[in-house]
């Protein structure tokens, strides 16, 4: 069997080991309080409006864009180069956090920084650390976290000897390759359950040997806690839900695009469409 070719970049390698090791920070943007913005500005729609006509003006955009949004369209992206601090921190104020955010490792060593913000399918990206390369993104996930999970991954599984003491990795690493090797945009994705298996110690660190790390990682934050890896083989992702505790109560691998539990659908679109509405009536008008 040919062995599969070395698609990550150095630097993008180092990064994705960041992001396994967790030296990574997901606490992405550090946005402080907003008591500079606290004052009369705050009490008057109009004067706000004009000190800050270029976040208004984006957050008029994004509105109409999340209103026209699908989960399968074209992301659409808004630069905040052209805002002052006192803009951006609006943006902070207005947008919040929502309950999805990771990191993306480029071809350069550095990270893309995402987070949802309360409103689902409207984004907050920060390419590198310049807050000249910050955005907002309206659509189910931001482009890059696909773009990297293609771009950045091997689209062949190498199935190499497995250790003395394994079990049963690998016919669970022969679907794997298989399923991979099909998969095509619009099927659904293939689950496989690694908690109900009879999988030993052994078993699940030859599996993750072989699968390595990807260059995207999510944390989502709702009911409990999940985290969304790519794995170093295009379209193999694992997702790992986690109680109180930390401990992982299911563990599995997803073959297909990226984990439909990290994506805004169409439903959150309107529902986003409909609260961004309310908050500029509420602030500009």
């Amino acid at each position: 069997m040919k062995p599969a070719t070395p698609v990550l970049p150095s630097g993008a390698e180092r990064a994705t080991n960041e992001l396994a090791t967790g030296s990574a920070s997901l606490d992405l943007f550090h946005t402080g309080p907003m008591s500079s913005l606290a004052g009369p500005a705050w009490r008057d729609a109009d004067e706000r409006g004009r000190n800050y006509p270029n976040a208004t003006l984006l957050l008029a955009n994004a509105a109409a864009a999340v209103r026209g949004q699908r989960s399968g369209a074209r992301t659409q992206l808004y630069g905040l180069a052209n805002l002052g601090d006192g803009e951006r921190k609006l943006i902070d104020e207005l947008l919040g956090e929502g309950e999805v955010a990771g990191v993306v490792a480029l071809p350069d060593g550095s990270l893309a920084q995402i987070r949802e913000s309360v409103l689902a399918g409207i984004w907050r990206l920060r390419i590198g650390t310049e807050p000249a390369h910050e955005y907002v993104e309206v659509g189910s996930i931001p482009q890059v976290v696909r773009r990297a999970a293609t771009d950045l991954t091997s689209a062949e599984l190498v199935i190499g000897s497995p250790p003395n003491g394994a079990m049963n990795v690998q016919p669970v690493l022969a679907e794997i390759r298989e399923r991979a090797r099909v998969w095509q945009l619009g099927m659904h994705a293939h689950v496989i359950n690694l908690t109900s298996l009879p999988m030993s110690i052994i078993d699940l660190a030859f599996l993750q040997q072989s699968l390595g790390n990807g260059p995207v990682q999510l944390m989502l934050h709702g009911y409990g806690t999940c985290r969304v890896q790519a794995t170093r083989i295009r379209n193999v992702w694992s997702v790992q839900f986690f109680n109180s505790t930390d401990d992982i109560i299911l563990d599995t691998l997803e073959v297909g695009g990226v984990p439909i539990v990290a994506l805004a659908a169409d439903e959150d679109f309107q529902d986003s469409a409909e609260r961004m509405q309310e908050i500029i009536e509420a602030y500009f008008t």
